[in-house]
Formats: structure tokens, C-alpha cells, sequence
């Protein structure tokens, strides 16, 4: 499953100190990903994914976010250096998931 969508990066206020900054997947990647992922997952929901940002591919996790009931993606500084992307600014994002 491979899904590239745009969304708006922003910081978790609970970390706020530490620059922990995501973004949030489309509700339907998010169903997508739920409906085929195995359950019970582990590390708190995570599902393995390689992600590309601009020029930038890396593998990481999305994380089921209670809350809003969508997976998330964090973006680490290194990245968000690399393409001059800062928190607020909407992001161009390729996911695609490798573990389910």
C-alpha cells in the first residue's frame, strides 16, 4: 500500500521541549492501514513504513493516534532540516506501508 497526500506538520504539545513534530495521514490511509494491519500490533500500534519527504527517504513507524483516530507519522529534525520544512508548513508525503 502506498499512499502520498499533503498535510501540515505540526508539533506534539506533550513534547513540545524535545521538537517531536508529525504529520497526520488521510482518514482513509488511516482505515486502509487499520483494516489490513495484525492484530494485536505491538510498540504501542506501530506499523512499519518507508517514507519519502522532498528528496528524503527514510524507514520509520506510523502510530495510531487515539485521538483523532488516524495514524501518525513523526518527521525527524534531520529531515525537516534537509527540506526546509518547518512546523505549520503543509508537506508532500509518500508512504508506503512495508509491515503488515
Amino acid at each position: 500500500m502506498i499512499v502520498t497526500f499533503a498535510a501540515q506538520v505540526w508539533e506534539w504539545d506533550a513534547r513540545r521541549s524535545d521538537s517531536w513534530a508529525f504529520v497526520s495521514l488521510p482518514v482513509e490511509a488511516s482505515d486502509d492501514i487499520r483494516e489490513r494491519a495484525e492484530t494485536p500490533r505491538r510498540g504501542f500500534g506501530a506499523v512499519r513504513v518507508r517514507v519519502t519527504l522532498g528528496g528524503t527517504t527514510w524507514s520509520t513507524s506510523v502510530f495510531p493516534d487515539k485521538a483523532s483516530g488516524r495514524y501518525v507519522l513523526p518527521v525527524k529534525q534531520a529531515v525537516r532540516a534537509a527540506e526546509a520544512i518547518e512546523i505549520g508548513q503543509v508537506a508532500t508525503v509518500t508512504v508506503e506501508v512495508v509491515g503488515i
